[in-house]
Parts: structure tokens; C-alpha cells; sequence
């Protein structure tokens, strides 16, 4: 067989060859997420995080809190009783949601209205 003249490739084609592609599918959409967490994370000023840790040491199993949140990419706001409190896994538990302490950014006590009467 005769080897045949290859016609030239029409320039639009040409240029599609260097244009940049995605390697790994989904890596920016990654990239993304973990810059918004380092966002979230960079956010927390030193005031912020002492009056948090005030908060926080106030809090005992039983008490009634409304609490913002970051959970993968995104916040959560809970209202809820602290049925546990782990200091070691620092962990918290309302009702039946486990909450790390470290993704905690609000924490509000809310006035039992039981205590009330």
C-alpha cells in the first residue's frame, strides 16, 4: 500500500492541541474547597477564639445552645441540649450531633425556660 499525502490539519484543530486541559477531574473544584477552609480558619481573630474558649468552659451536659458551625464547606447552625462533652477527642455532642470543637465558630446559651418557673 501506497503511502498517501496527509492532508494539513485546519488551524482551529491546531491550536486546540495546546490549549491547557484538566489532568485530574475535579482538582480545581478541590483546590477551592480547601482554600475556603483556610479562609474559615483564618477568619477566627485571637479576641474572637479567647471569648469562644470562655464559652466554651462555661458549658455543661444539659444546657441549651445555639451553635454556628463549619461542616465540610459549609455553616451549620444547631439549637440543641449538650448531651456530652468530650475534652480528650475535643468533642461535642448535641443531641444526637457530634460537633469537633475546633469547627466551632458562635456559641449562645440560651435561657432554659424550665429554670424560668
Amino acid at each position: 500500500m501506497a503511502n498517501k499525502p496527509k492532508m494539513p490539519m485546519p488551524i482551529g484543530d491546531r491550536a486546540k492541541q495546546f490549549m491547557p486541559f484538566a489532568a485530574v477531574k475535579g482538582l480545581n473544584e478541590a483546590l477551592q474547597k480547601k482554600e475556603r477552609i483556610a479562609r474559615f480558619k483564618s477568619e477566627l481573630t485571637d479576641d474572637m477564639a479567647m471569648v469562644l474558649n470562655e464559652k466554651f468552659h462555661k458549658l455543661r451536659k444539659g444546657t441549651l445552645v445555639h451553635i454556628t458551625y463549619f461542616l465540610k464547606d459549609d455553616f451549620v447552625v444547631l439549637t440543641g441540649q449538650i448531651t456530652r462533652i468530650d475534652n480528650v477527642y475535643r468533642t461535642i455532642n448535641i443531641d444526637d450531633t457530634e460537633i469537633s470543637i475546633d469547627a466551632i465558630t458562635r456559641i449562645d446559651c440560651i435561657k432554659n425556660r424550665s429554670s424560668d418557673d
